[in-house]
């Protein structure tokens, strides 16, 4: 592995990358030779998984959490970057809370400490976060970077950290000296959210065409699916439940994590299942593993397709499909995704540290001109990395709240459309509701990560104060802007006077109740031009907060499964009564449609690694007969002129 220079311990900073991940997080450095090198952690892994044990005030972070997360499961908190930037989620331990942002620290700690061992003084650093991160969640990521001792953060996108990593690795410069422009699709599945892209490669530049994905599905989700599996049928060859005992549940987490890790090189493999002195041991091949994880593997199908529909793409126009991420080496995705593509995966990245090493390489594009990358970096790389540009969009729709006048409903009144590129800026024009108004108050929403969920509160922005003496229906241009990390910038200026107010973004964890109730009338504002989804009509108030219950967004993100058939709902075992009504009444029958629909896990998908000595007979069917036996065909006589040799 290349070193960098000895002095390398003397300088003031480095171009540091950090993948933040759900289930393992990776940093690495450039070195003199303008490459990213891994820096191992205390106990010499290369990847850290993100789990935080927190045992009489000692933390311990890594590999030694995440084997007492059997024995001490109330201590150990683990996939902490799924709830980041929820205020509502806390891990109670010794009767302290802990936020995701808190064990985001923790963990960003670790990893700088082991870097500064090595490196020394380390207080700036790119860290990346999924494309569907929110503004809140990409500034709560931000925030535990500054808690764990960096004085200077920026961030990017996942999937463009991967495009470049492949882009200026190895495997970019034979790709560079082949083709002038390419479109690179870029799948990122790891452990808790998928990750999509459209990345655009010309020369000395990479622009993202589009994004999309699902913060709430990742390897976590293959895990769980086979957890439930086995737990459903030790259930019935015990009647014990042993999710109700923490430890054991923990146990056979940890049993199936090892299983999907088989299963991505080996046809079967065996996990392990113990509770209440009860202990079993059950075979898993890779169809049955398939069979219960046939939902996700489906999401996964219906993010690809949609992110090409939207762009009025086809296949025709994407020449690479890039995987990374560490669930990416399951067969079934990337069977997935090659029957989709119809053509070769590149897997040349390192599903593990890919990430962390774009994250660097873009470090080192942001220094690339400054004396101290000069200094350390050889002239060939750092005029490389300096002639190198990335442009990314924006994942997400963003706006301001409004209520609709007719039917008094809150609805998001968006400014600039999902994946716009960046960075960019929107101006509307809005108006005073009252003479001598002397504030203006924005509530700023993001659409959520699909068409089904709801928008994303990321906070609100007042506008003061604004000259005295202002008639109603005073003009002032609100301008919203995203940069190159997709943070969000907002500002008003009056029109008659020219003054630009001052603006304060705030926090949604920093808000007062009494700011936003309806009857202050100066927290109204009039909409008069600009382009927009639902047009408010006449005085639009702003929307009051709403209480949004983490039931009442779990339901909202439930959807029904429907036949393909006949649209109508399955059932629990994802079987259709009206098909199955109409298939016994013998009536005409709808086409197959081209994909079959999603199985949900049977009873008997789990097979014993002991088959039992007396196996259970299979019911009779009353209409069907049994299958002829196969007969006995003999060997041919040899013909009469060749005699066998003695």
């Amino acid at each position: 592995m290349a070193t960098g220079k000895p002095s390398a311990a003397k300088l003031p900073t480095h171009a540091v990358g950090i993948d933040l991940g759900t289930t393992y997080s990776c940093i690495s450095y450039l070195n003199e030779h303008g490459e990213p090198v891994t820096i191992p952690n205390r106990d010499g892994e290369l990847c850290t998984p993100s789990a935080v044990l927190i045992d009489r005030g000692e933390v311990i972070v890594g590999t030694e959490a995440l084997r007492n997360s059997v024995r001490k499961p109330e201590r150990v908190i683990q996939h902490a970057k799924r709830f980041m930037g929820n205020p509502d989620k806390k891990w109670i331990i010794d009767g302290r809370g802990y936020t995701p942002l808190d064990v985001s620290t923790l963990i960003l700690r670790s990893l700088l400490d082991s870097a500064r061992e090595r490196l020394g003084a380390v207080d700036q650093a790119v860290i990346t976060v999924p494309a569907q991160f929110s503004e809140v969640q990409r500034q709560a990521t931000a925030e535990a970077g500054r808690r764990a001792g960096l004085k200077k953060i920026d961030i990017i996108n996942e999937p463009v950290a991967a495009a470049l990593c492949f882009v200026l690795g190895t495997e970019g410069i034979w790709f560079t000296e082949l083709a002038t422009s390419q479109m690179i699709m870029v799948a990122d599945l790891g452990g808790g959210t998928f990750d999509l892209s459209l990345v655009r490669y010309q020369k000395n530049e990479v622009v993202v065409v589009a994004s999309g994905g699902d913060l709430q599905l990742g390897g976590a989700d293959w895990n769980a699916a086979l957890q439930k599996a086995i737990a459903k049928q030790f259930a019935r060859d015990f009647n014990l439940d042993v999710m109700k005992d923490r430890e054991s549940a923990q146990a056979l987490a940890l049993e199936v994590e090892q299983a999907k890790r088989s299963l991505s090189i080996r046809p079967r493999t065996v996990v392990t299942c113990q509770t209440a002195g009860q202990r079993k041991s059950y075979q898993v091949d890779q169809a049955q593993f398939e069979r219960q994880t046939s939902n996700h593997v489906a999401r996964m199908e219906k993010l690809v397709n949609d992110l090409l529909t939207e762009r009025k793409l086809g296949w025709a126009h994407v020449d690479v499909v890039l995987t990374t991420g560490g669930a990416s080496r399951m067969p079934m995705v990337r069977e997935m995704l090659k029957r989709l593509s119809g053509r070769t995966l590149n897997t040349s990245l390192s599903p593990d540290q890919s990430i962390a090493h774009g994250a660097t390489y873009y470090a080192g594009m942001l220094l690339s001109n400054s004396q101290f990358a000069r200094s350390i970096l050889k002239p060939q790389a750092a005029a490389r990395l300096a002639q190198f540009k990335q442009k990314s969009v924006n994942a997400r729709a963003l706006g301001i709240l409004v209520r609709e006048m007719e039917s008094g409903e809150r609805v998001p009144h968006y400014f600039l459309p999902a994946n716009t590129s960046l960075p960019t800026s929107v101006t509307t024009t809005v108006g005073t509701v009252k003479a001598n108004q002397r504030r203006v108050q924005l509530r700023v929403v993001e659409s959520g990560t699909s068409a089904d969920d709801r928008f994303v509160e990321i906070g609100t922005c007042q506008v003061e104060p604004l000259p005295a003496g202002l008639p109603e229906g005073e003009e002032i241009t609100v301008t919203i802007r995203y940069d190159e990390q997709a943070r969000v910038l907002v500002e008003a200026k009056v029109l008659r006077t020219g003054q630009v107010a001052q603006t304060e973004f705030i926090r949604l964890d920093n808000l007062v109740t009494s700011a936003l109730t309806e009857d202050a009338p100066d927290a109204e504002i009039r909409v008069k031009s600009g382009p927009r989804e639902a047009a408010p009509k006449a005085i639009v108030p702003l929307a009051t907060e709403e209480s949004l219950t983490s039931d009442s967004m779990e339901e909202l993100s439930a959807p029904v499964l429907l036949c393909n058939t006949c649209e109508e709902p399955l059932d629990a075992k994802g079987n259709c009564p009206k098909c199955a009504a109409s298939s016994a009444r013998g009536g005409a029958r709808r086409p197959a449609p081209t994909l079959p629909p999603i199985p949900l896990p049977s009873d008997d998908e789990i097979i014993d690694l002991v088959p039992k000595t007396q196996p259970k007979p299979r019911p009779k069917s009353a209409t069907s007969a049994p299958l002829p036996a196969k007969p006995k065909v003999k060997a041919p006589p040899l013909p009469p002129s060749i005699k066998p040799p003695r």
